[in-house]
């Protein structure tokens, strides 16, 4: 069972209110027209106290049935239950009504008393089938955004899918020569390559900051083995907040430092994450930088997730910011 089946959004519950209430209005004419020696005063205010009645009894059902009666049933049985509740909430809602207003001697209610029981078997109909209405147009309503989920997801998917392979084979390549020169710092590679493809398959989409800069640091591990370990990683860890992060992001970042920074000298590149997460290091820089494939990527999956969005600093370092949604 999908939750979004049972959300009622605050649009949603002014699309209820404003049926209600014209709903209220409608009863209000009905019962003025119906017989002109009615005070009109006292109609439209029994009409409008009809009105919200409906409305709190609907507020009512529908909270108990989405948050504590739909989710413990069958699905087959949603439509029934809602249905009943619906008619419910016009039923009772005028029966409310009418009693309050006879306990003051009204004179609609003197009118209405002979008919109460078939007003109330027509109002409760008639809450049945503006149920009925509702119901439909907030079920296509999240029938549509489910669509647009799943298109989105199926494209965030696509695009967490777009992992460079020419790091995967620049790794292989680097341990295949290890081999021969330092078994041991082979067999670690191969276990840090291990950790970084397993992290890789993970579905999630959001991960921790942690959990994405360890992977940083795996990868940077990785790489050291062509570059002799002159690519230094510095983390501010003192700075370090529980935020959630698109995978691969800062690691896209710390690769492209690596790709468009290293000039065949120690390349420092640092990470500091505070209110927003910012890349940069002390290699070369390029003045005219332009977003390829992977910097594009990363531009949209922070837009798809609404985490924030991606600008590159040009000045004593080349710098990479993610700014985050506040």
């Amino acid at each position: 069972m999908e939750a979004v089946e049972l959300k009622v959004s605050n649009k949603d519950w002014i699309y209820i209110g404003v049926i209600g209430t014209l709903f209220g209005f409608f009863i209000s004419l009905f019962f003025y027209f119906l017989n002109e020696m009615f005070e009109s005063t006292s109609t439209i205010v029994f009409g409008a106290f009809t009105a919200l009645a409906i409305t709190l009894f609907s507020t009512f059902f529908i909270n108990i049935s989405n948050n504590y009666i739909l989710p413990r049933v069958k699905k087959k049985f949603w439509y029934l239950i809602s249905f009943i509740f619906s008619f419910l909430s016009g039923a009772l809602g005028f029966l409310l009504s009418y009693y309050i207003f006879s306990s003051f001697d009204v004179a609609i209610t003197k009118i209405i008393e002979p008919y109460s029981f078939y007003l109330t078997l027509t109002v409760g109909s008639l809450t049945f089938l503006i149920g009925l209405i509702l119901h439909q147009f907030i079920s296509m309503k999240y029938k549509n955004e489910s669509i647009k989920n799943e298109i989105l997801n199926t494209k965030l998917k696509a695009l967490e899918n777009e992992l460079n392979p020419h790091f995967l084979f620049n790794a292989l390549n680097s341990m295949s020569e290890l081999v021969y020169i330092d078994q041991q710092k082979a067999e670690k590679s191969i276990l840090d390559l291990s950790k970084f493809l397993r992290n890789a398959i993970k579905t999630d989409s959001l991960i921790d900051i942690k959990d994405e800069l360890d992977m940083v640091q795996t990868y940077v591990d990785i790489e050291n083995i062509r570059f002799d370990e002159n690519i230094k990683l510095h983390i501010q860890k003192s700075t370090l907040k529980e935020i959630k992060i698109p995978k691969f992001s800062v690691q896209l970042l710390v690769e492209n430092a690596i790709k468009h920074g290293y000039n065949g000298r120690v390349l420092n590149i640092y990470i500091d994450v505070d209110e927003d997460v910012v890349v940069s290091n002390d290699g070369k820089q390029s003045k005219d930088l332009k977003f390829g494939t992977g910097l594009s990527n990363l531009k949209t999956r922070l837009k798809i997730l609404n985490i924030g969005k991606l600008r590159y600093q040009n000045g004593e370092m080349m710098k990479f910011i993610i700014e985050m949604k506040k």
